[in-house]
């Protein structure tokens, strides 16, 4: 009976899990951005977000607990230079999980699992950047009156 335990197993013994969840979180650090299924995603979310947390203290502790989770010296470099600078600001919730739909041949849920601060594309606020290149009448009207002045003020100097 499983009375209590309340972590995905996720159909593995122990050490599989561990080892898996170890590379798909070193994989996630290194491509900011991985694919996996639904119930992995969830799984992994619970196991990099405390390690992300641990990363932003920068100490020799704090180092070799994360490497004794991640087993990859190049993961825990960026994990500390890189990542942990980023994320200083933020008090948590680094992963996002977004649902991509069924896999074709199993029909497994899939789903897209990325480090928050490294997606500059998806913004859930619905703040756009404001486009450069935006042209109209009156904007174009204003900035020829701009150059005449300027150009009077420019020879006026001279």
């Amino acid at each position: 009976m499983r009375h209590g335990k309340k972590f995905n197993h996720l159909g593995r013994k122990t050490a599989h899990r561990k080892a898996m969840l170890s590379n798909m979180a070193c994989s996630l650090i290194e491509h900011k951005r991985i694919n996996t299924t639904e119930a992995k995603a969830k799984a992994l979310r619970k196991f990099v977000e405390p390690l992300i947390t641990k990363s932003k203290d920068d100490t020799t502790h704090n180092r070799r607990t994360v490497f004794s989770y991640l087993r990859s010296k190049e993961a825990v470099t960026e994990l500390f230079k890189e990542i942990s600078v980023k994320v200083a600001d933020r008090p948590g919730g680094y992963v996002r999980i977004i649902k991509l739909g069924n896999r074709q041949g199993d029909n497994a849920s899939m789903a897209m699992v990325e480090l928050v601060d490294y997606n500059e594309l998806y913004d859930p606020k619905g703040n756009k950047a404001k486009k450069t290149t935006r042209r109209s009448r009156r904007g174009g009207a204003k900035k020829t009156e701009g150059a005449a002045v300027e150009t009077q003020t420019s020879q006026e100097e001279e």
